[in-house]
């Protein structure tokens, strides 16, 4: 089943519908979105090991299914539903495989547990390709959660092979804590870990804060909470969640980026949150793309696009809005967000995936995973 996208003429409200079947072209590409799986409660991630035709599917209940050979195994590749919480915005999270999956069978696992609180843990694989080992739980990080949202939950491994994990700021409105703003703890925070040294891991050299002046793990500051960011070699895209008005977009090349102060909750997109107290935009790393509540409500961020099938497409950056279902798409150059067009709307986008061969696909709440495909 194929729905053609529609461009609009740019990013706004609008109902949530299936995309319409009318012809639409992105770049000369007539885009149109494949249905690979419905039924798979509330998808929040997808991805597959380093040339694995598999796709692995993480449902915020708690399990990660494998879509393989168009069907949906009837076993799910890992259930730990009875370990994580249900509420609106925990569950499990996210999930990646390390880079050398192949060979060690190791992947790792972002969730909520029954009290709330962050537990990111490896596993590894059976002897059935198909089902991991859940007795081999190793809890990597342990972070408590103060309150109910924003957990983020993002996870992936970097051009440099270290693990990183997207943490949002704790919770409740506006950073009642300033968690955000404080390098001492790990909510609010992009991580970078290496976990193929120490137990349960070891710090990288080049993080920020290795030497003292805040907690080690810590490579970037300042998030609300992101959901979600993705790495194109060495540039990292990140959607952050606004508060009230301002959703955004920060893309940071690896080489300079430790350190960086994304600005919440100084800012929200680029604006002073508290805008009568006035606020110090100096140091700050202010987003490349932002849009207000008057066209959506909370991003979701996906990938930039370098598939082999659509090679037009390559450098547009994927993104959606939860609430509208839009979704829409830039090109970074020269530091700026440039080319912006919207593509449609689905479904509220609850996450995008992208497979071994880097197509993208897109997750929506009602548990449907589409694929970005040519439409003729």
């Amino acid at each position: 089943m194929i729905g053609v996208l529609v461009v609009l003429a740019g990013l706004v409200a609008a109902p949530a519908m299936a995309f319409a079947d009318v012809a639409a072209t992105v770049d000369g590409v007539l885009l149109g979105t494949e249905v690979v799986a419905e039924g798979v409660g509330e998808p929040v991630d997808l991805t597959a090991p380093a040339g694995d035709p598999r796709l692995f599917v993480a449902d915020k209940g708690g399990r990660i299914l494998i879509i393989k050979d168009r069907a949906v195994l009837p076993q799910p590749f890992l259930d730990i539903g009875k370990l994580v919480s249900g509420g609106s915005e925990q569950g499990l999270l996210g999930l990646v495989f390390h880079p050398d999956y192949a060979r060690n069978g190791r992947f790792f696992v972002d969730y909520t547990n029954v009290d709330g609180d962050t537990r990111v843990v490896e596993y590894r694989v059976s002897r059935n390709a198909d089902v991991a080992d859940p007795g081999s739980a190793k809890v990597i990080l342990a972070i408590d959660q103060p309150y109910a949202n924003h957990n983020g939950g993002w996870l992936a491994f970097g051009p440099d092979g270290f693990l990183y994990v997207g943490m949002g700021d704790g919770g409740s409105g506006g950073d009642p804590h300033g968690n955000g703003q404080n390098t001492g703890v790990l909510l609010g925070k992009i991580l970078r870990i290496d976990v193929d040294r120490g137990e349960p891991y070891a710090i990288p050299p080049g993080n920020p804060f290795a030497g003292g002046g805040g907690a080690p793990e810590v490579f970037l500051y300042g998030l609300r909470n992101p959901w979600r960011a993705a790495f194109d070699g060495n540039r990292l895209y990140i959607a952050d969640v606004g508060q009230n008005m301002y959703e955004e977009v920060d893309v940071l090349d690896l080489a300079s980026a430790a350190g960086a102060n994304l600005g919440w909750n100084r800012m929200e997109g680029l604006h002073c949150f508290r805008p009568r107290s006035g606020c110090d935009r100096s140091g700050l790393v202010l987003p490349v793309f932002e849009y207000d509540h008057g066209k959506g409500c909370s991003i979701t961020g996906g990938f930039v696009y370098r598939g082999k099938a659509m090679p037009a497409l390559a450098g547009r950056y994927f993104f959606a809005d939860y609430c509208t279902g839009e979704v829409a798409s830039f090109r970074y150059r020269d530091g700026k967000a440039g080319d912006v067009v919207s593509l449609g709307v689905t479904d509220s986008v609850t996450s995008f995936g992208r497979d071994a061969a880097g197509e993208l696909y897109i997750l929506t709440a009602n548990g449907t995973v589409r694929k970005l495909v040519r439409a003729q």
